[in-house]
């Protein structure tokens, strides 16, 4: 592999098109009623004529085949835009379908916290009331998987997984395999006690889950999570199919500038969470989490800071590239990120990347989705698009981080290390 793997996550601290620089968007939209995703009528003025202009200037910039957005205000739509390409010869649309990755572990914890609310389980529950047999089980805690504190290894930065991966991007990973490989390493540092993300702690707390309900991972999300929020273009699947309208991916991770739409995301986390969505779709989701809609107002406390405020920083058995440091501003949450008061996540995955943000202070969602082009930098380039739209929008609340990393470290490929 001679360009690191993208992962799951990224930490915080992003030809033609469906609505050009120059046209526009309508008057503000009022969000609610089931419709398509579909791009905001022109000529674009105002705000959205900054947003689209801000979106085509990063997508020159990064040579990326496409650029798709949506920015709520309030909520009513400011602007939907699709720039760009899907393939050759086809453009971009609002209505396609993408990887969204690791929005399902905000998913997750919102779940956890509302079975925790019904008393059908406690945060602070070992992991071996529920899994007795996985890794650490008596030491591991539900928080600290989904706060990411466990300790255990991410699985994602094992060179014999990642030569793996790169030789069979199609193979179907189990749960079981991928969290052997965390759990034949010792854990970073005494659980609770600090933080590095791990793609296993999410494995593991989606089986959680299950044997707490009694329900099956995909339907638990989709009747406490899709449903309520009216997600009809969000659904988990079992293959790496991808619904029609499909927005088309592409990557130079394997050393050649290649078609990745399906790759086989089995390995990202846990069976039944792993979904597709669209734009609209994200927006409504960024809201939703943003706000605590599904939460009380205790467990939505604990969402954004489940006691990980002041944990992170590189000790003896864990060094500055995997232990972060975090504070009030900046820091990982239960399965969210917290960033200069925004709320987001921002998966990205062998040529996809998103990004679904939310800032209570403005009432503002900005939720972008990219695909990379031959000549594109690696990294999260959704994520830089979503910067430079805060910028414009609110420049006094700006979403790029300063005391934590721009993101976890991708995947490392074997001749990296």
């Amino acid at each position: 592999m001679r360009r690191p793997r993208t992962v799951l996550l990224c930490i915080a601290g992003l030809v033609a098109a469906t609505v050009p620089a120059g046209a526009a968007a309508g008057p503000a939209v009022a969000l609610g009623a089931p419709r398509a995703c579909v791009a905001s009528p022109g000529p674009a003025e105002g705000r959205a004529k900054e947003v689209v202009a801000v979106a085509e200037r990063a997508r020159r910039d990064f040579g990326l085949n496409s650029v798709v957005l949506r920015v709520s205000s309030d909520g009513k739509e400011v602007v939907t835009s699709a720039l760009g390409e899907s393939m050759t010869g086809v453009p971009a649309d609002p209505a396609m379908h993408f990887r969204s990755g690791s929005v399902a572990i905000a998913y997750m914890a919102t779940v956890l916290l509302q079975l925790v609310d019904e008393g059908k389980a406690g945060l602070d529950d070992p992991l071996a009331r529920w899994l007795p047999d996985a890794p650490h089980a008596s030491k591991i805690t539900l928080r600290m998987l989904g706060s990411s504190t466990s300790g255990l290894h991410d699985y994602v930065t094992d060179p014999k997984f990642l030569a793996d991966l790169e030789a069979a991007p199609f193979r179907q990973w189990t749960p079981a395999e991928v969290i052997a490989i965390a759990a034949d390493q010792p854990l970073w540092y005494e659980p609770g006690t600090n933080f590095s993300y791990s793609h296993a702690n999410f494995q593991l707390l989606g089986a959680a889950l299950e044997k707490i309900s009694g329900v099956p991972l995909e339907r638990l999300l989709d009747e406490r999570v899709m449903r309520p929020l009216g997600l009809g273009e969000t659904a988990a699947g079992a293959t790496a199919e991808i619904p029609v309208p499909v927005l088309h991916a592409f990557t130079s991770e394997r050393g050649t500038y290649e078609e990745s739409t399906y790759w086989n995301p089995s390995w990202t986390t846990a069976p039944g969470a792993v979904l597709t969505t669209d734009i609209c779709d994200l927006d409504r989701s960024s809201r939703a989490i943003g706000t605590g809609e599904l939460l009380s107002a205790a467990s939505f406390r604990t969402l954004l800071d489940p006691g990980t405020a002041e944990l992170g920083g590189p000790t003896a058995g864990c060094p500055a590239t995997v232990c972060l440091p975090h504070d009030a501003a900046e820091h990982f949450g239960l399965g969210v990120l917290v960033l200069n008061g925004w709320i987001l996540q921002n998966p990205s995955f062998s040529g996809y990347a998103a990004m679904q943000a939310y800032l209570p202070a403005e009432k503002l969602s900005i939720s972008v989705t990219t695909t990379k082009g031959p000549k594109s930098p690696e990294g999260n380039q959704a994520q830089t698009v979503a910067q430079r739209i805060a910028a414009a929008l609110v420049p006094e609340h700006p979403l790029t981080p300063t005391r934590l990393r721009a993101s976890v470290p991708p995947s490392p490929s074997p001749t990296a290390r």
